[in-house]
């Protein structure tokens, strides 16, 4: 059996059995923890507090989802990092880059688990038969997160094979992979002119239907030749693209050595 994580086992002994139940306010009271919203500068979210009680302030001009994934990214600084004071920037919080510190993505990993508990949301995104915007908007909705965590965490379940990618106009921000995805897809760094995701970036499109792709438009590989994947692109914010990059032919898939040269 799968191990159960310290967050899903505390809400497995609150009962809650139904993710419109996670109700974070009750949670970190539970455990000790005043909730404050407010105005912060520079910072997303911080705790401060002894052994005991601690009071979490959460930026207050953010949208539902963020402010969820930031309580519960605090909550899990209270759990490993009890007694210190931590200040957490945007970039520490929830972001896909697996570059940050040990603390925030401990952090972050509990927040998952609190907020879209496996036990849940796997049952939940099962229900997909194929991974797209569309899907993971209903899944956040369901769990009250942000569309980015939301996609992320389908990933990191394998719930469907894919890759997360995130882009801004200086390239490449970070990106996320399905277990299920050999390591060697990497994708690159400048987005291809013939990608979609580009006129998303620029504003030419607010975001697109899943459309099939060559996926030598996505990686620097000679292995990419040939085979296709499918891209969907949406903008969360202002001058930042995430894209969707789903496997069409089951050969991106094989675990074969990153040298092979099978198809030439």
């Amino acid at each position: 059996m799968p191990q159960v994580s310290p967050a899903e086992r505390l809400l497995q002994d609150l009962g809650v059995t139904d993710p419109r139940d996670i109700d974070l306010e009750v949670i970190a009271w539970q455990l000790g923890v005043r909730i404050k919203y407010r105005h912060l500068d520079g910072c997303e979210a911080r705790i401060a507090g002894d052994d005991k009680k601690a009071i979490i302030s959460v930026r207050d001009d953010v949208s539902p989802g963020r402010k969820r994934f930031s309580i519960g990214h605090e909550l899990g600084h209270w759990h490993y990092h009890r007694g210190r004071t931590l200040i957490c920037r945007p970039e520490d919080i929830g972001q896909g880059s697996r570059n940050k510190p040990e603390t925030e993505r401990t952090a972050d990993k509990y927040a998952a688990d609190l907020l879209m508990p496996a036990y849940l949301f796997r049952k939940e995104a099962q229900g997909m038969r194929s991974l797209t915007w569309e899907g993971v908007k209903h899944l956040a909705d369901l769990f009250s997160s942000s569309i980015t965590a939301t996609a992320i965490r389908v990933l990191d379940l394998d719930v469907l094979p894919a890759i997360l990618v995130c882009h801004g106009v200086a390239g490449r921000k970070w990106f996320w992979r399905a277990r299920s995805v050999p390591d060697r897809w990497f994708p690159q760094a400048e987005l291809s002119a013939e990608s979609y995701a580009i006129d998303v970036l620029y504003g030419k499109r607010i975001g697109h239907a899943p459309v099939l792709m060559d996926a030598e438009a996505w990686f620097d590989r000679r292995e990419a030749y040939g085979l296709q994947l499918y891209e969907q692109s949406i903008q969360v914010i202002s001058k930042e693209v995430l894209t969707l990059l789903v496997p069409k032919d089951d050969e991106m898939l094989d675990d074969v050595d990153s040298n092979s040269s099978r198809r030439w």
